[in-house]
């Protein structure tokens, strides 16, 4: 009789919950997908015609953007590799040197992403 109650509360429960998502979809959410595509193009104002050196400057910060992910990305390995070491001279020294090459990398795109600003504001501003 225990059982059973637990079961039949249990099947309640579970039942109630996976049912609750249903009857909050008040509004069509395919329509609210759209309405969010919508707005997003708008904002970023696809279908108007651009300058090309708008369009060249939104490229490079695009590619800097996902080299500097990768360097987050080499040095969070290298802080693992640095952390999984186990006083393994080798992977600390290996780890060390994958820091300090992200580091190198990251200051180089910095300094590339400051002249490819510098640039296309220029010439933007030029074509004026």
């Amino acid at each position: 009789m225990k059982n059973t109650f637990k079961f039949l509360t249990s099947a309640i429960a579970a039942t109630g919950s996976l049912t609750l998502p249903f009857a909050v979809l008040a509004q069509n959410p395919f329509q609210q997908a759209q309405n969010l595509v919508g707005n997003v193009a708008q904002s970023a104002n696809v279908g108007q015609q651009q300058e090309l050196p708008v369009i060249v400057g939104r490229i490079i910060n695009v590619i800097l953007g996902f080299l500097g992910i990768i360097l987050l990305v080499l040095v969070l390995y290298a802080g693992f590799l640095w952390m999984t070491a186990g006083g393994n001279e080798d992977q600390v020294k290996k780890a060390k040197q994958y820091i300090t090459n992200s580091v190198i990398g990251l200051i180089v795109i910095v300094a590339a992403f400051a002249i490819s600003n510098f640039v296309l504001n220029s010439l933007i501003n030029v074509t004026q």
